[in-house]
């Protein structure tokens, strides 16, 4: 017995689907041979119609405008000019990188020279903690040359290439080197009453604030600069006053590393050392009176680790029960 077969119904609504999603397609896909297209839509699971404003408006700048951006040209190329990549923020400036010749020199200066850090910063204008970081990533890197291993040269002048670079020499001002951090006893508000005859001095103005406190000719990373600066003007020679300034900057470094040297030192013999063959175990004696009385002092143990706070615990005062 032959039973006539029937093809299934499609709904009203698919059906109008598939026809809008077949005239967007043919209105904005590029054309294509017609078994690619088949292989495509069977694929597919986006309607194409799902493109935004936005979108299209992209992609006509970048066919526009963008080229322009997609290469790397050797230099800056911002979108908002010579030293503004994002244009709606206009108070952001890209700030200049040390050349690889710069960061040469530096190292050469304080390895192969031999001066001291604090003097190659005044001699350049860059601050000390970014010559020693480029002594040590230039250490680092010569390093692997001699071990064989292979640097990321490519990719380390492909960056470069994309940032504003600068080429420092001596009296320059990279950035600066001699600017004080916000003391946290100098943020409170303070009247002091003096005489009208007093010389108040930077000196007092530090006492004021605190017994222990030092003036700001102290608390500068390069104090020796103030005294080169005394000297000229107290009328010695320019030559003279920069070598007792290069003199007192090696006898500061060579000082801290004495005492650096000596903390070391003292901290390892505090330990004892049992070497088992394969580790070697540390032991070291702890007093439980070193946390302090609320156990969060710096000194004791595990406080490198952090401390919990008990705010959110259950039942515990978050009221203050006193004033000190």
């Amino acid at each position: 017995m032959h039973i006539p077969t029937m093809p299934p119904r499609i709904p009203s609504q698919s059906i109008g689907a598939a026809i809008e999603a077949a005239s967007c397609q043919s209105l904005r896909a590029p054309s294509r041979p017609w078994h690619a297209t088949q292989q495509a839509n069977s694929f597919s699971t986006t309607a194409c119609c799902e493109v935004t404003r936005h979108q299209r408006s992209m992609r006509s700048w970048m066919k526009r405008f963008g080229s322009q951006y997609k290469t790397n040209r050797g230099r800056p190329n911002y979108l908002g000019g010579k030293d503004q990549p994002f244009p709606e923020n206009a108070s952001f400036r890209s700030q200049s990188v040390l050349s690889e010749e710069s960061r040469e020199e530096i190292w050469r200066r304080v390895i192969v020279n031999g001066e001291a850090i604090k003097t190659v910063s005044a001699t350049f204008g860059v601050d000390m903690r970014r010559v020693a970081a480029v002594v040590r990533l230039k250490e680092v890197e010569k390093s692997w040359i001699s071990q064989g291993k292979s640097l990321a040269l490519p990719y380390a002048r492909a960056v470069m290439g994309m940032l504003p670079q600068a080429n420092v020499q001596e009296g320059s001002s990279h950035e600066p080197i001699n600017e004080i951090h916000v003391h946290s006893l100098t943020m409170q508000q303070l009247f002091l009453p003096t005489s009208e005859s007093r010389h108040f001095t930077r000196e007092d103005a530090a006492k004021a604030f605190g017994d222990k406190m030092l003036p700001a000719d102290k608390r500068v990373p390069h104090p020796e600069l103030i005294q080169l600066e005394k000297d000229i003007l107290g009328g010695k020679k320019q030559g003279e006053a920069r070598k007792l300034f290069v003199q007192s900057a090696m006898a500061s470094e060579s000082a801290l590393a004495q005492r650096e040297q000596w903390r070391r030192e003292k901290e390892e013999k505090r330990k004892t050392k049992v070497d088992s063959g394969r580790f070697e175990f540390r032991f070291e004696d702890i007093n439980v009176d070193d946390a302090g009385k609320d156990g969060r002092s710096r000194k004791g143990t595990g406080w490198r680790y952090g401390v919990p706070y008990y705010d959110r615990r259950r039942g515990e005062v978050k009221i203050p029960t006193k004033v000190e």
